[in-house]
């Protein structure tokens, strides 16, 4: 049987995952509510 609080105790997080999260949050990416919004806004800019 597991021991939970032993693996628990054994765990390290993968360097590539950390690498991962910082590269991703790190970026200001849109989405696409972003694109929409910003369409939105030069449409009612241009009338």
């Amino acid at each position: 049987m597991l021991d939970f609080d032993e693996e628990i105790k054994n765990f390290s997080k993968n360097l590539e995952v950390d690498q991962t999260e910082e590269a991703i949050y790190s970026n200001d990416l849109k989405d696409i509510t972003d694109i929409v919004m910003q369409m939105t806004e030069d449409l009612r800019g241009k009338k």
